[in-house]
């Protein structure tokens, strides 16, 4: 995606060699700046990465895979960072679009320490093996001679080397914790972030000075997820995402009232004898969707019903549950695969798995990518007026979730480019269950901290325009920057 021609910063156009320009004066001039480069390759939700040089450290805040490129533009702008030896990689959670090619940077920068949660930690570890597994197919389904960019064997040796943290610890870039005699060093602290089950924004500290990386932030409850507890002390720089930018909440959403129209609509699904598609991300949407469905048996909103999940989706609920009592979270007791049992469904037994009224299939993945199991089952659904397809999360405005979000009934989509095009007949409805938080809360907590710079980030354009126009007129003190890809700048 190219990028937008907006502002670099709220002061005017960023000329990138300038940019350069300024670093190398504050060098020479004996002050040591703090550099930043956005990895990713476009202003855009992809393979999200972002190097940080400061107290005379360097080290990269994620390592995303891009949900929808191949090969070598699946990876983040390694290359701008080519001539620089890392000192640490830091991951904020195991999505794929922020930790999916951890192995290869490792490979690139076999010196750095790589510090992350615990609990992201035994995610990402399950989720990299599966992303072997399925570039692996990709290779000899559609002659992807670069993949696998990496292997289950560098995968494992990868994680030998990762180092557990604890939220809320101090932490020196050396994998010590942080005493009152590192006060010069370059420190970092892991802060709940509410997203996922291990998610967290990271603190960082050098030289008096503060910065504090988002990464992808709840600050509400969810159905599982408790809300983000994030810093509230005086922070310098916030390197804040920008996902929601482009979609106001409404005046009257609760999450209540959204579980229950959600409910009403798989009631009225069910009278008119549908069965309910609901595209799910493995990792997260899975396990709210779960307990959402689970709250309404319990309640009586629903009767009992059959539920399918994926094989993915199934390990990932596996550890919900084996972390339930160690982590902070709503419904602490809850058992999702004792409790909700659902059904499990994979690449062979999908092909065999009708679709039978009075069931949901909540399956992934959750922008329905070709050959995943909610696409291949949608091309089964769409064109039988009775059935529902219900999406709850977010979904790139190019991917199939997106394009069926936004198509007309009756009109034709392809939902997958190696089979024809179908029209669509079946019952479309978005329900906002989003993992990440509101534009309003953000701007919310940008304007309590009333940081130096503000630097936008994991946004598509219009999101990071709506985000950057706001703050730069309701906090006219701060700098608000979205940082050109590939551009080294100097916070």
């Amino acid at each position: 995606m190219a990028s937008p021609p907006f502002l670099a910063s709220s002061g005017g156009a960023l000329d990138p060699p300038c940019a350069r320009e300024t670093a190398t004066e504050n060098a020479r001039g004996g002050t040591r700046s703090l550099k930043f480069i956005n990895l990713t390759r476009g202003i855009e939700i992809g393979a999200n990465s972002y190097y940080i040089e400061a107290s005379g450290h360097r080290l990269v805040l994620d390592c995303g895979m891009h949900p929808k490129n191949m090969g070598e533009d699946a990876l983040p702008n390694f290359k701008a960072i080519s001539d620089r030896q890392l000192d640490a990689i830091l991951i904020s959670h195991s999505h794929q679009d922020h930790i999916g090619t951890l192995p290869v940077l490792m490979r690139r920068q076999p010196n750095a320490r790589v510090f992350m949660t615990e609990t992201t930690a035994e995610i990402g570890n399950a989720l990299l093996h599966n992303s072997v597994n399925v570039m692996t197919r990709q290779r000899e389904e559609i002659g992807a001679t670069l993949y696998p960019l990496f292997t289950h064997r560098e995968t494992d040796r990868a994680a030998d080397f990762w180092h557990l943290c604890p939220m809320r610890q101090r932490i020196t870039i050396s994998g010590e914790r942080a005493t009152e005699r590192d006060a010069d060093a370059l420190t970092f602290e892991f802060f709940d972030a509410g997203h996922i089950l291990g998610s967290a924004g990271i603190l960082l500290r050098a030289e008096g000075r503060t910065i504090f990386y988002t990464g992808d932030v709840n600050f509400d409850d969810q159905t599982i997820m408790s809300a983000a507890i994030f810093p509230e002390e005086k922070i310098d720089i916030l390197i804040m995402e920008s996902t929601r930018g482009d979609h106001a909440k409404a005046a009257n959403w609760t999450r209540a009232g959204e579980e229950r129209r959600l409910a009403g609509a798989i009631d009225g699904a069910f009278q008119r004898g549908a069965c309910v598609l609901i595209p799910v991300f493995a990792l997260g949407k899975t396990q709210e969707v779960l307990a959402m469905l689970y709250q309404f048996r319990r309640e009586k909103l629903l009767t009992d019903f059959p539920i399918y999940i994926g094989g993915l989706s199934s390990k990932m609920t596996e550890i919900y549950d084996r972390r339930s009592h160690v982590s902070r979270r709503q419904l602490p007791r809850l058992q999702l695969m004792e409790e909700v049992a659902p059904f499990v469904l994979n690449g062979q037994t999908i092909q065999d798995a009708p679709a039978r009224s009075g069931r949901i299939y909540a399956l992934s993945s959750g922008m329905m990518m070709p050959k995943t199991l909610s696409n291949i089952f949608a091309r089964r659904i769409i064109g039988n007026s009775r059935n529902s397809i219900f999406l709850v999360g977010y979904a790139d405005p190019q991917s199939p979730a997106g394009i069926l979000r936004d198509v007309q009934p009756g009109a034709e989509v392809t939902l997958d480019p190696d089979e024809p095009a179908q029209r669509v007949r079946c019952h479309i409805e978005q329900f906002q269950f989003s993992a990440h938080a509101s534009r309003e809360a953000l701007i919310a907590y940008a304007k309590k901290l009333s940081p130096e710079k503000i630097v936008l980030v994991h946004g598509d354009p219009p999101a990071v325009e709506w985000m950057r126009a706001t703050l730069a007129a309701e906090l006219r003190d701060s700098e608000i920057i979205v940082p050109l890809p590939g551009v080294e700048i100097d916070l």
